[in-house]
């Protein structure tokens, strides 16, 4: 409210607040009013002068007009000075800045001649020459300044047009690499998880047993996941980030482990919180990934997943000792949980146990602020 108020009492002048004081120096300094003068009337037209001089920014022409007027009734030209630089300074080349200075170097001389009337020759004429150059020497300053100033502007505007068609070209490269990388998960990936599909679809119409029917329901169920969960990926890849609806939240861990098998044991509250969607997808990669990790590293090995929700979700993921040698792995499956986790605002912990089992343990906020894309 107070800078409001500031804004509003300062309305009138055209300038930053700093400025000010400097001005009132330069008016006072420039009116000549603390001189000794013949009447109050030549009084006043200097403190019109110095008000004139002080609101010179908001009202170059004011000043001009009192210039003028000082010119021609009391022979004082620095008013005048200031005038021609303000005037050249604000409209720069433009037919006003020439008129102003016109009339008030018409002025200036005129006042010259009327105090000096007589004709000496070339005297006369190196005085007509060295008053209009007083009064040349301020507009001209004051158009420098003002083409530098624009100079400067449009230098800065190009600069910022660079920098905003650079940011849309990157954006666009990036566009064009998101949509690249889909096409090329479409044809690869989705594909083949459809031929998976319709293999395993098959196979569980003619099965010759419920246990090789089971397992490849299981197989089909699992591709058509599959293949929900990359479209998904895929739209986001093409469009640009957004939620993807089909995503999976905490609340499906349940049936993720239960697709797991009789091996995995689960410990999950009967009702979960309010979970932001980015904390509940980072928590079932989580579940997914380390079930994935046991499964491939740790063969028939008995696996636990414990769900805690308080003021923070909690999921651990803990496997025994397997009787089978693990399978090979590049290890990127740590790391993309790693990096799950930290989007979601949450930390990882992994590591060996003390039975020779891994324990994977991450905890998050319930309702993060981060965004994670699957």
């Amino acid at each position: 409210m107070r800078h409001l108020d500031r804004e509003r009492l300062l309305s009138w002048w055209d300038g930053k607040v700093y400025q000010l004081p400097i001005d009132i120096g330069l008016a006072l300094f420039f009116s000549g009013l603390f001189q000794e003068f013949t009447s109050p009337w030549m009084f006043l037209l200097h403190l019109a002068g110095m008000l004139a001089l002080v609101a010179r920014r908001g009202f170059p022409l004011v000043l001009a007009a009192v210039s003028i007027a000082l010119l021609v009734f009391a022979q004082y030209p620095p008013v005048a000075w200031v005038a021609l630089y303000t005037c050249a300074r604000r409209y720069g080349a433009s037919r006003t800045t020439w008129i102003t200075g016109v009339v008030i170097i018409a002025a200036g001389v005129g006042a010259q001649f009327a105090r000096f009337p007589a004709w000496d020759g070339f005297a006369t004429l190196l005085s007509i020459g060295v008053n209009s150059a007083l009064y040349t020497v301020p507009g001209m300053l004051g158009l420098w300044l003002q083409q530098r100033q624009v100079q400067v502007a449009a230098t800065r505007e190009r600069i910022q047009r660079a920098e905003r068609e650079r940011a849309l070209r990157a954006e666009r490269a990036v566009g064009d690499e998101r949509r690249r990388i889909a096409r090329e998960l479409h044809d690869v990936i989705a594909h083949r998880a459809s031929v998976l599909s319709l293999q395993a679809g098959a196979l569980t119409l003619h099965a010759k047993d419920a246990r090789t029917a089971e397992t490849a329901e299981i197989i089909r169920d699992n591709s058509s996941k599959a293949l929900t969960e990359l479209r998904g990926m895929l739209r986001v890849l093409r469009e640009g980030p957004s939620e993807i609806a089909e995503a999976p939240t905490a609340a499906d861990i349940a049936e993720l482990v239960r697709e797991s098998g009789p091996g995995v044991r689960l410990s999950i509250p009967d009702e979960l919180p309010a979970i932001s969607g980015t904390t509940g997808r980072a928590a079932y990669r989580v579940v997914q990934e380390a079930l994935t990790n046991a499964a491939r590293h740790a063969p028939d090995a008995e696996v636990s997943v414990v769900v805690e929700a308080g003021d923070e979700l909690s999921v651990t993921v803990t496997n025994g000792p397997s009787p089978r040698p693990p399978a090979p792995g590049a290890g990127y499956g740590l790391l993309g949980m790693r990096e799950r986790v930290a989007l979601a605002g949450g930390t990882l912990e992994t590591g060996p146990t003390g039975d020779g089992g891994f324990r994977v343990a991450a905890v998050l906020p319930r309702m993060s602020e981060s965004r994670s894309d699957s």
